[in-house]
């Protein structure tokens, strides 16, 4: 790479830090975390989503936790020296600040090394700002060559490139920087952004330079799955590429990256588990009580693909085991796979039968017809809340055709709803159940959708009309992300409505039996301990009752617990199926019943650090098989989360519509194609 490109490369990363510093100041802003210094050595405000402010949560709580097992462990050693903390690459932060307000740094100092543009701006910025320079006390400036930008007695910023060690060794030698002393040193997301070489470089320079230390970093992980894709390449379209992902893919391989640079011990692990483990769950209630919110795939996404290190060296820190194992939180390594499913872009219209949209539904009209609606997606060319209809048709065998159409005639309009469901009421008729419109805005009422044809035969002649409807009680239907299953009591066909979110309770245990014929509620004696309640969860019509599978808890924790809604002669009854061996709990995931087996499609969980395929479950026996999808075949990357799929069982096929999710800071990603998966190799299909 030419200089010229390193320079603009290095301009971008330095761009990082303005998006970061605005987020931070969100953060503290919506009462995330304490911190009173944020939104003073930043210019300007910005109001992030709450996906966002989780994200960033996470990470000033890791952080958090690092620098005080440092400052707990020094602290309590007598004859310790006065402890130094590094950070490297620290940007806007407000480390320093937050702990002299706290009165940590009676017997500690603070040195922080970033470009020399960024840190001449933060040291002018706290120069500038009294409600700073109080708490740095005198100070003084550096010079425009000199790599010292800011110096007071426990604070000390320097203007460095972290690729030059040499200079770095002298400048922190010359700003007084004690390499015998109890050293922590903090890199958020900086090594990823240095080649590999570099950040070899400074992991084994730091474990030589500092014979008592603590390292933390908090960093990108997991390049190869889907998430891990559109991760890479929104780093790459910023002209910031991420380094070093593909040699160092998740934390066993960061642990070892450190053990064989110098450290003596090293602990690491994903957001997930560090939120799940270190965080007090009334802590967790907090945060996730602060807004509306309902991006749970990304958000436990995006705590798969970031992890926490801290490794350490020396008497007074190996001893520090920052992260000790936890009982609450098991990892789980599905069974070796029993085979694969072949997936396949759908034959036919490459381009219509394409559905760019997630949180939508789909129902099976007829053998030939799919109809899809709702959700959020592609519309002319902007992303939003979609209001037309997507219809799937199929010709010439297996080919198939998509269009979209809109609502016909001047009543009722499509309200862009979302993660409601759709059930068919025949060849022409579907019902639509909940949804929202935000988080805190259920979907109004009931909608039946009718599909006619204005002239001809083809599937662009067709046309549907949108009718609400009107129950007595309405406030049942103000959910969404539930379920809607035909069941069947005293030889009557019931809609059984299950689970969900709602505005006052985030998650349901509400069951409700619609009646088909009369579009009545029916209250129906129901048996049995109730399963724990649940959203986002999977259904199916199995022997007259309903199959329930994972979902989302009250905790935000996936489940994976399996139950049968058994029809009786007095009602039904709740019977959780033995599944041996036990499913990876996930949600947001689709299944199905063919031959006897539920088939469990995609989803996603977090106690596994790989990626869900199809898990297959025999109703019979209670045995289950987990089966890769092989997509050599598919253009990648390909989520399968917030999708839907249709099973057709006579081709032994099951089609993947739609899926995808808002991905973080990295942009909104939309499946590009419909997908086909062939089941016919399989136990599955036997």
């Amino acid at each position: 790479m030419g200089p010229r490109n390193r320079e603009r490369r290095a301009g971008a990363v330095q761009s990082t830090n303005d998006s970061s510093a605005l987020s931070k100041s969100s953060l503290a802003a919506r009462g995330y975390v304490q911190d009173a210094f944020a939104g003073l050595l930043v210019r300007g405000t910005a109001r992030r989503v709450p996906l966002i402010h989780r994200g960033y949560y996470v990470r000033a709580c890791a952080v958090r936790y690092c620098v005080h097992a440092f400052l707990m462990r020094t602290a309590t050693t007598s004859d310790a020296p006065s402890a130094q903390i590094l950070s490297l690459g620290a940007g806007s932060d407000s480390l320093y600040f937050r702990l002299k307000t706290a009165g940590l740094l009676a017997r500690a100092a603070v040195w922080e090394v970033d470009f020399p543009d960024v840190a001449r701006h933060k040291a002018e910025r706290i120069g500038e700002t009294p409600e700073l320079c109080a708490l740095t006390g005198r100070f003084r400036i550096g010079g425009p060559g000199s790599a010292l930008c800011f110096e007071s007695s426990d604070y000390c910023i320097l203007g460095l490139d972290l690729r030059h060690l040499q200079r770095l060794d002298e400048a922190l030698d010359v700003a007084g920087l004690d390499a015998a002393s109890p050293t922590l040193l903090l890199a958020e997301a900086v090594l990823t952004y240095l080649e590999p070489s570099s950040a070899a470089a400074l992991i084994a320079w730091a474990a030589q330079r500092f014979p008592n230390a603590l390292f933390a970093i908090y960093e990108q992980m997991k390049p190869r799955d889907a998430f891990g894709q559109v991760m890479l390449q929104h780093f790459q379209q910023l002209n910031s590429p991420l380094h070093g992902l593909d040699l160092f893919p998740d934390v066993e391989a960061q642990r070892h990256r450190f053990l064989e640079a110098g450290w003596t011990a090293c602990s690491a692990l994903d957001m997930n588990e560090f939120y799940r483990c270190f965080l007090p769950a009334e802590e967790r209630r907090r945060m996730e009580n602060l807004e509306p919110f309902d991006e749970f795939e990304e958000w436990h996404l995006k705590c798969a693909h970031y992890f926490i290190l801290a490794a350490s060296r020396g008497d007074t820190l190996t001893q520090t085991l920052v992260f000790p194992p936890s009982d609450s939180f098991s990892r789980v390594d599905p069974a070796s796979p029993a085979g694969v499913f072949l997936a396949r872009v759908v034959p036919g219209d490459s381009q219509g039968s394409n559905l760019k949209r997630y949180g939508h539904a789909s129902v099976l009209l007829s053998p030939g017809i799919i109809l899809s609606a709702g959700g959020f997606g592609e519309q002319e060319g902007r992303h939003c809340r979609v209001s037309k209809f997507h219809l799937l048709s199929r010709y010439c065998g297996l080919k198939w055709k998509g269009s979209q159409i809109c609502s016909g005639g001047t009543g009722t309009q499509w309200d862009g709803r979302l993660y409601h469901t759709m059930t068919r009421l025949s060849d022409t008729q579907v019902l639509v159940l909940g949804g929202r419109l935000s988080p805190v805005s259920p979907a109004s009422g009931a909608l039946q959708l009718h599909l006619y044809k204005r002239e001809g035969n083809c599937p662009e002649d067709l046309n549907v009309t949108v009718t609400k409807i009107g129950f007595k009680d309405d406030s049942i239907l103000s959910c969404w992300r539930h379920s809607t299953t035909e069941v069947y009591y005293q030889n009557q066909k019931y809609l059984f409505v299950y689970g969900g979110r709602g505005v006052v309770e985030p998650v349901l245990s509400d069951l409700h039996f619609l009646h088909v014929g009369t579009m009545a509620w029916v209250n129906i004696p129901v048996e049995g301990e109730a399963p724990e309640a649940r959203h986002s969860h999977s259904a199916c019509t199995w022997q007259g009752g309903a199959l329930i599978a994972g979902g989302l808890g009250a905790s935000e924790e996936p489940l994976n617990s399996v139950f049968f809604l058994r029809p009786m002669s007095c009602g039904f009854l709740w019977e959780p199926i033995d599944v041996q061996p036990p499913i990876t709990p996930r949600y947001s995931h689709t299944a199905h019943v063919l031959n006897g087996k539920l088939l469990l499609v995609g989803g996603v969980w977090i106690h596994s650090s790989s990626v869900p395929g199809v898990t297959v479950i025999n109703l019979t026996t209670g045995w289950s098989s987990e089966y890769q999808i092989d997509t050599t075949c598919v253009p990648w990357p390909l989520m399968l989360h917030n999708h839907t799929s249709i099973l057709l069982p006579e081709e032994q096929q099951l089609l993947l519509l739609g899926g995808g999710g808002n991905c973080f800071s990295f942009g909104t990603y939309f499946n590009p194609h419909t997908v086909t998966l062939d089941l016919s190799s399989s136990s599955a299909g036997q």
